[in-house]
């Protein structure tokens, strides 16, 4: 398996990431609590955790899928843990959260793929705070319009769903998924009057032609926030990186999604589907009306 190097300015730009992560990694540890940041090895975890913020993984850190570009375990994962519910909560009360994103494995296991799981957490979350604005990225349950009935029913702000990548290589990439059934969850969750997001990695040998193909798709459901990222291999068994793209290249990029009328974009290395969340206009609007 090859392993194209990192260029040296990618390097240069990655050691201007600071920040001390101790006391969220503490803390994380002490609620037994799960992050994508830890699990799939986040360029941004030193900066995010040391401004005090974290994506938290929820339904435990195993995958029912084995996508070639994560690094997250694949397995039989355990049952549900109703208890992961209260440590977050908890969670939230200490680091002072006001916007909090929540993802998680996905659970093919599960006949609703953890709509309902996600569900009590919103509501849990509404409950107990007045001002905080929650982010679910889900997995797309299957296709499965019951289970996103269930979700759709939550009160939560934003509704993001990750397409990877143009559909020629999911076969190669995540070949357990289905690119006009991620399309259909962002379409679902639009029309129900969520502001929904999705997120792109480039770098995994797509054409730039694919690229706006597939952000006029993602345009074409509602899909209003964009977030676009440079795939970092994670080791030699996974997805092999085919290019890394220029500062100016992403700058391009985000030209490119703002020209075809998405709100906001997020385009860059380091950036992932998460990264600085809390700083979108269009969720601070919404909780202030």
């Amino acid at each position: 398996m090859e392993f194209l190097r990192w260029p040296q300015w990618l390097k240069e730009h990655y050691k201007n990431k600071k920040g001390d992560p101790f006391n969220v990694s503490h803390l994380i540890k002490l609620e037994e609590l799960h992050t994508v940041c830890q699990e799939a090895h986040c360029p941004n975890i030193r900066e995010c955790f040391g401004s005090g913020k974290a994506t938290f993984l929820i339904m435990g850190n195993t995958c029912t899928r084995n996508c070639r570009f994560c690094n997250i375990d694949s397995g039989i994962p355990g049952p549900l843990d109703f208890t992961e519910l209260d440590h977050l909560i908890e969670t939230i009360k200490i680091m002072k959260l006001r916007y909090i994103v929540v993802t998680s494995v996905t659970r093919d296991d599960i006949e609703d793929g953890g709509a309902s799981f996600f569900s009590r957490l919103a509501f849990k979350i509404k409950q107990e705070f007045d001002n905080v604005n929650v982010e679910f990225l889900i997995p797309d349950f299957q296709g499965k319009e019951k289970a996103m009935e269930i979700l759709a029913d939550a009160p939560f702000e934003i509704l993001n769903h990750n397409i990877e990548t143009v559909p020629r290589l999911y076969a190669d990439v995540r070949p357990q998924a289905d690119f006009e059934r991620s399309l259909k969850v962002l379409r679902f969750f639009g029309k129900k009057n969520f502001i929904t997001k999705s997120g792109v990695m480039v770098g995994l040998g797509e054409m730039e032609n694919e690229i706006k193909k597939t952000f006029e798709k993602l345009r074409d459901t509602g899909t209003e926030i964009l977030t676009i990222g440079q795939y970092l291999q994670p080791s030699l068994r996974h997805y092999s990186v085919k290019k890394y793209y220029t500062l100016k290249e992403f700058d391009k990029l985000r030209d490119i999604a703002l020209e075809l009328g998405f709100k906001e974009v997020f385009s860059g290395p380091f950036v992932r589907s998460s990264y600085m969340a809390e700083t979108t206009n269009l969720a601070n609007n919404r909780s202030s009306l």
